[in-house]
């Protein structure tokens, strides 16, 4: 079994909720952790049922147990109306809950109660690179990061990735009535797909969709309140250069547009597996500030005049460029090497293909794994 990011001490003395798309492994990690845990999975039909006909049921289940007893209800975005009870036993009775799900828009659009600070927020990621034994790059960028695809042969993962992108993206959006218009909104995701990692032109979309550009903002919102995907703001402390302000989208894994664009068997070299490339960077980068609480870290700079650079940690700390290339030529760090010239502190990292480590023009050139390496486990990016 693989070992995940998030461990039993992470869950210690206090209550959480704890978000991450479907299929991310929640529930498996849960139970694994927490095997003796009063376990409510809002799922199964039976327990749906008794308890959207009457919250007040959780309270009479658990109001006889003694204080710090823990308890776990699973997509607890079904029934926001449990919010209320759980605070109750919370304040009342010291019970502690850890309050899961892969939707975090209904709990915050229909008003109800958020519990008011007691229960701390931790977001929930697919696999991370430091998380797999003997991680396969080549895999990673195919197969995406979701455990139950990265985990399958390279013959069968295709067919689990449409069943997921058929049944989640889709029904789950039309279950949830978050779209009047589902043919609008599956050719929204077609576009999305297209221009994933790429500034956001709302504009552009909605005339290729075919609907007005504030549907595609509310799509886009969607997209991030469902948690399937980020919006990653433009840099926008200007020195000299003139600075392009739209965001980018990712979805939060990248076998998402991989499966819409019908991308397989990526290798290097071609031009779809170095956008599925920077994807997977900018992916383990999103997880890695999440994880440590790292807020507003994250964003990419472009000037007017075309410069560009992917990644940007903090204020201008850290300057990354992603390339899928196996030897950095000096072409490739025109984009670092502008941004140096606006903010001259900054760290550059190009992260390519490159056998080895090295120092480049001022440049430091890390293979991928080294890069995640020292990412996760040195922590001496940022």
């Amino acid at each position: 079994m693989i070992t995940r990011f998030l461990t039993a001490e992470t869950f210690e003395n206090e209550s959480y909720f704890l978000f991450g798309s479907r299929q991310t492994g929640k529930s498996t990690l849960l139970f694994n952790l927490f095997p003796k845990a009063i376990f409510y999975d809002l799922l199964e039909n039976n327990t749906y049922e008794r308890l959207q006909r009457n919250p007040s049921l959780l309270r009479q289940d658990l109001e006889l147990y003694e204080s710090g007893t823990l308890v776990i209800i699973d997509e607890v975005q079904m029934i926001p109306q449990l919010l209320n009870e759980v605070q109750w036993l919370i304040v009342r009775k010291g019970i502690r809950f850890i309050l899961s799900g892969s939707s975090a828009r209904k709990l915050r659009r229909s008003g109800v109660n958020m519990l008011g600070g007691r229960a701390i927020w931790i977001s929930f990621y697919p696999f991370t690179s430091a998380e797999i034994p003997d991680f396969d790059i080549i895999k990673a960028v195919n197969q995406g990061m979701l455990p139950r695809h990265y985990l399958s042969s390279s013959k069968d993962y295709w067919d689990k990735l449409q069943a997921y992108v058929s049944i989640y993206l889709r029904e789950e959006i039309k279950a949830e009535s978050l779209v009047r218009n589902l043919s609008a909104f599956n050719r929204f995701l077609e576009v999305a797909a297209i221009t994933d990692g790429e500034m956001v032109n709302y504009n552009n979309i909605a005339q290729d969709c075919g609907i007005d550009a504030k549907t595609v903002k509310e799509y886009f919102a969607i997209l991030e309140e469902t948690l399937v995907g980020y919006r990653v703001p433009a840099y926008t402390k200007v020195v000299r250069r003139k600075l392009r302000q739209s965001p980018k989208f990712y979805f939060f894994d990248v076998s998402i547009p991989n499966y819409l664009l019908g991308r397989k068997s990526l290798q290097p070299g071609s031009d779809d597996f170095g956008h599925a490339f920077e994807h997977l960077v900018i992916q383990e980068l999103i997880e890695y500030l999440g994880y440590n609480k790292i807020e507003n870290a994250l964003s990419f700079w472009r000037s007017y005049n075309g410069y560009e650079v992917d990644a940007v940690l903090g204020d201008a700390a850290v300057a990354i460029e992603i390339k899928s290339c196996q030897e950095v030529q000096s072409k490739h760090l025109r984009g670092l090497k502008a941004f140096k010239e606006e903010h001259p502190d900054a760290r550059l990292i190009m992260v390519s293909l490159d056998p080895n480590p090295r120092l480049f023009n001022g440049v430091e050139i890390m293979p991928v794994k080294y890069f995640l390496e020292q990412l996760w486990q040195k922590r001496s990016i940022f």
